[in-house]
């Protein structure tokens, strides 16, 4: 389980099934680490590379194949304070980047809806390459969240243009309250 409140940010490269990130902080094998907010498992870390098996689900889902600079997050202690929202690293697809705007000290940034988008509220979480955000606006055919400097500089978000895909992660309540919904329907 992860906060999507990005630690760093790592040269990726991916190759035959397996993902090499340059990581910043010391990781073991066996460590879950969200990457891009793919929960991932480290097979082995060189103190600098780390590397991760990369099933087909995963590469179906994520835009981790093609990403050059990923987000990182290390899994939560028990105990710790949750900064961001709960954030799973089970992504549930990828949607493109739509366009941003500045206002004052924030960016706003839109992207395309998601198929689902009952899972996308006003003041809602979702994550976003694992960076956990609160959706500002919702439109018929795209979100707007804002983002403060920190964010953009802290993850790669700052460098997202026009077209770019990014993973997404539909908040984890919203997406129990819906099964329950279905459930008793």
């Amino acid at each position: 389980m992860f906060s999507g409140i990005i630690e760093a940010i790592g040269k990726a490269r991916y190759s035959a099934g397996r993902l090499y990130v340059e990581v910043p902080f010391k990781v073991t094998p066996g460590a879950s680490v969200a990457v891009n907010g793919a929960c991932l498992t480290v097979i082995s870390f060189d103190g600098r590379i780390a590397t991760f098996d990369v099933g087909e689900e995963t590469r179906k889902r994520t835009n981790l194949t093609r990403a050059k600079f990923v987000n990182l997050e290390r899994a939560m202690k028990v105990g710790e304070r949750l900064n961001g929202h709960i954030v799973t690293g089970h992504v549930d697809g990828t949607l493109r980047f739509l366009a941003s705007r500045k206002s004052k000290n924030t960016t706003w940034m839109a992207f395309e809806m998601p198929p689902e988008r009952w899972g996308v509220a006003e003041k809602g979480s979702i994550a976003i390459n694992g960076v956990s955000l609160t959706v500002a606006k919702v439109e018929p055919t795209r979100f707007w969240v804002q983002v403060i400097p920190y964010t953009l500089k802290k993850t790669n978000l700052g460098s997202l243009r026009p077209g770019d895909e990014v993973n997404y992660e539909i908040d984890v309540l919203a997406r129990y309250v819906r099964r329950i919904q279905e459930v008793k329907g």
